[in-house]
């Protein structure tokens, strides 16, 4: 027994405030704090829930009883029920105990309702009906004894646990609740034993109306909170049965599991098997604590092709062979049974196989065990026929049971032993019994060390960096000061870089983004208003109020031609979308530079620049008349785009064209009559040839040319502006340094209190993170894994070296180097000095810097 020592009582505390500590970083990397809250859980838990699972008749009961060398589950071949075993600790060896819970009504009902349709069989409706359920009971034995026993079939399984449930409701329909699972007590069930009771649980009627079975025996592997947990088969006749064994595999109160495969009787893994594996890899509760038990190992030894099948599975799928058992439970339990057995009680057949599940031979209820053990006496090869050979005696029982009681005449204990180290139970359970008593917390401890150790690295990283920038921060005002004027170029030079990658940015979002920019929203609606208005225009198009407009320009003529007619259509239509663009292009431009002067004021530089310089250096100034040229050259394109409407496309009179064609049938259809009704007639055909002509001109405005004179106007003049802006602020350096000298005196005061509060703060940190780390450490020390502790923050990981420290030999060499350094460094300072000529920054005067923006 190894328990959680006083060093680790408050190791959930101190987790819990590393991991606090790493959240409030915002800084930090998102560590999987929902690993170290699992691995801490496992560590703390006075629980430790090791669950035995596997397929139907993998033997996992009878596994279980041999560990703990108790006949405590049952574990008949092809018994199969939904119910759960937890087999718990009681210190007292006095108070062993079992409680029993039933399933209810509406369970057994639903169940037999489930495997009645998978045999074919008409449902009953009432549970109260005796006649009913004896028929079910017979027609499901009589299936099941048709398919050659209960274990040849999966549809014998089904018939059998059918038969079962019949006859575990007709025999405690007075303990089985309608809608709750009632839970008994052995007192309630008149068991006056942990063994009576045990075998009221393992008759096959009762075990299959039991929901779940607790108990609670004195047995050392059991200390520690240690509890076994025995769960239906994963390949269950009844699926919800399954589903039990899965969702407590995969419960998060669930530490280990030890997985019984039948391959060594079979060859392979069955298709559920794989599935199981697959579903333990993705329990976050178990991680790595998983055993794999290959029982019936006896079958191998008198079948050379299932040895090797065997092999190759455990080599293919289970490499590395870490926890990987051969067992034969049924030998291996019962052998060790009859240690204490003698020829008095012919070696137990009158004592241990007393209530012994048989084969359910009708003809001889010997035990399953009787056979095998009888199979591996006689069988050549697994036994030194040197060291136990086959007498004519032993050779010529009469039956199975004089066999088997005379060979352990002729043998006893020793064969007895050599079966038991045969059957692998005793490297199972000395490996099982290490592990939960002696490994399995310390490997807990370990684990959870491990999965806080990348959180504590990077938070004392992180403490040790902010540390070390903040101690090396002056610590006087006159040298902040000191500091600030001399990295103000520098500062102003980031400045200017960051105006230029701030307007860049911006324009390559609004150019390339075609989704999320207003640039983008505002070049749709231009686009949508120019085809509305043109839409607008053809649908109001007369004929009478264009034949007034051509009359009114040749007053002293009383018929105007039909061409004139078109020539005033192209000239209103023309002019009309001309103002529509002029007008869109112009609310563009000016909501493009609110967007763009709105984006800078709110951006960091920004507020910089105010602060060294108390303006922003004619930014805004700059960025207007920059719009306002932009504006007059867009309005200008805009005004040429819409010109180039009057005349016409050259489809328009192109040969077996359809404007061609339909210019035609107008001019012919308004030329037949000399009056304005001829005109009129024409109206609908003048309607559809100017739509015709005009929606090509202005989809190839609005689509194809102009966004591309608007990105490349603005593309230019503003990477330009961007490039002389730049230089204008760093020309400031002289105004920032007078300006900000006002400032400096107020602004290093509150800096320096800002780093003394900063470093306080850290201090603390680094004083909770020391103290939790303490805590974990004493921790890991009383359960012997100094070897996983984990970092604290040590002063010497907080002190800054400098590289002036000299080894005491060569200071005197130092000395003298130092006595000729000033001057030769004066010399290389004057030379440099005279060498290098003046830089000045000039400040462009009001125009110059944008005097080609109007350029065509």
């Amino acid at each position: 027994m190894n328990p959680t020592p006083p060093q680790c009582q408050n190791l959930d505390t101190q987790v819990q405030t590393l991991v606090q500590l790493q959240e409030a970083e915002s800084n930090l990397t998102t560590q999987d704090t929902a690993t170290i809250r699992t691995s801490l859980n496992k560590a703390i838990s006075p629980r430790f829930e090791i669950v035995f699972a596997g397929a139907f008749s993998a033997g996992k009961s009878m596994l279980i009883n041999a560990l703990l060398e108790r006949e405590l589950l049952y574990s008949a071949q092809g018994h199969a029920t939904g119910t759960e075993c937890y087999i718990e600790y009681e210190p007292d060896p006095t108070q062993e105990r079992v409680e029993l819970t039933f399933l209810s009504q509406v369970e057994i009902r639903q169940q037999i309702g489930e495997l009645s349709q998978l045999l074919a069989i008409s449902e009953m409706g009432d549970l109260s009906d005796t006649q009913q359920l004896d028929k079910l009971s017979q027609m499901s034995q009589g299936i099941w004894e048709a398919e050659g026993g209960e274990s040849r079939t999966e549809r014998a399984k089904q018939a059998k646990l059918l038969e079962q449930l019949v006859l575990g409701w007709q025999a405690n329909r007075d303990r089985i609740d309608t809608l709750n699972n009632a839970t008994y007590s052995m007192a309630q069930l008149n068991a006056n034993s942990l063994d009576e009771a045990s075998q009221y649980a393992r008759r096959s009627q009762n075990s299959s109306v039991l929901k779940k079975i607790n108990y609670y025996c004195h047995h050392p592997l059991l200390e520690d909170g240690n509890v076994i947990i025995d769960t239906p088969g994963i390949d269950a006749p009844v699926k919800k049965d399954a589903k039990i064994a899965y969702d407590k595999i995969e419960h998060p109160d669930t530490s280990a599991v030890i997985c019984v495969f039948k391959t060594a009787a079979n060859g392979e893994l069955t298709t559920e098997e794989t599935q199981l594996l697959e579903r333990i890899q993705k329990s976050p509760g178990i991680r790595d604590r998983v055993f794999y038990a290959f029982n019936y190992i006896d079958a191998t030894w008198y079948d050379d092709q299932l040895r090797n099948r065997l092999e190759y599975q455990i080599k293919s799928q289970f490499r590395g062979g870490d926890r990987i058992y051969k067992t034969s439970a049924l030998l291996g339990f019962y052998g060790s049974q009859i240690r204490q057995a003698s020829p008095e009680n012919h070696w137990g057949l009158d004592s241990i196989f007393a209530n012994t599940p048989s084969t359910f031979d009708q003809q001889d209820l010997t035990p399953k065990f009787i056979f095998e053990f009888n199979r591996y006496f006689s069988t050549p090869g697994r036994l030194s026929r040197t060291r136990f050979p086959s007498t004519p005696a032993i050779s010529n029982a009469d039956s199975e049971k004089e066999q088997y009681q005379q060979i352990l005449n002729t043998y006893g204990q020793e064969l007895i032993e050599q079966l038991v180290r045969d059957s692998g139970i005793q490297d199972f359970r000395r490996d099982i019994t290490r592990y939960l008593m002696e490994d399995r917390r310390p490997q807990l401890f370990e684990a959870l060390a491990n999965d806080l150790r990348p959180l504590c690295i990077e938070v004392r990283n992180d403490y040790i960096k902010t540390w070390k920038e903040l101690e090396s921060q002056p610590q006087e005002i006159d040298t902040i000061k000191e500091q600030q004027v001399q990295q103000l170029n520098k500062e102003l030079k980031q400045i200017g870089d960051d105006f230029k990658d701030h307007v860049s940015t911006y324009l390559n979002e609004s150019i390339a983004d075609k989704n999320n920019t207003s640039y983008e929203r505002d070049f749709r609606q231009l686009q949508k208003r120019m085809l509305q208005k043109l839409d607008d225009l053809i649908e109001e198009f007369s004929v009478g109020e264009t034949y007034k407009l051509a009359q009114k320009s040749h007053p002293e003529n009383a018929v105007v031609p039909m061409m004139a007619i078109l020539v005033e259509a192209f000239y209103t239509l023309a002019n009309q979308l001309k103002a529509v663009l002029i007008n869109a292009s112009e609310e563009l431009v000016a909501n493009y530079f609110f967007q763009l002067r709105e984006s800078i004021h709110n951006a960091e530089f920004y507020n910089k620049l105010y602060r060294f310089l108390g303006n922003d250096a004619a930014i805004d100034q700059n960025l207007s008349r920059l719009e306002e040229r932009v504006r007059d050259f867009v309005v200008g394109q805009a005004g040429y785009e819409c010109d180039t409407y009057v005349r016409e496309t050259p489809e328009f009179y192109g040969e077996n064209t359809v404007p061609n064609f339909q210019l035609r049938q107008t001019l012919q259809q308004a030329c037949r009559s000399q009056d304005y009704e001829g005109m009129v007639a024409a109206e609908p055909a003048i309607r559809q040839l100017l739509q015709v002509d005009f929606e090509k001109k202005v989809k190839n405005t609005v689509i194809r040319r102009f966004r591309t004179v608007l990105n490349s106007i603005l593309n230019e003049r503003l990477f330009k502006m961007a490039n002389e802006q730049s230089q204008t602020i760093l020309s400031q350096y002289e105004l920032a340094r007078t300006n900000l000298a006002k400032t400096l005196d107020r602004e290093a005061e509150a800096k320096l209190d800002s780093n003394r509060q900063r470093q306080a703060a850290v201090r603390e940190k680094i004083e909770q993170y020391n103290e939790a780390i303490a805590g974990v450490n004493g921790c890991l020390e009383e359960m012997s894994l100094g070897r996983v502790k984990l970092p604290p923050v040590q002063e010497t990981d907080l002190q800054i070296f400098t590289p002036t420290t000299m080894i005491s030999e060569d200071i005197s060499e130092a000395e003298e180097n130092l006595e000729v350094a000033p001057s030769e460094a004066e010399r290389v300072t004057e030379e440099t000095v005279a060498a290098t000529p003046e830089t000045t920054f000039p400040v462009p005067d009001e125009d110059s810097d944008f005097s080609s923006f109007g350029d065509s």
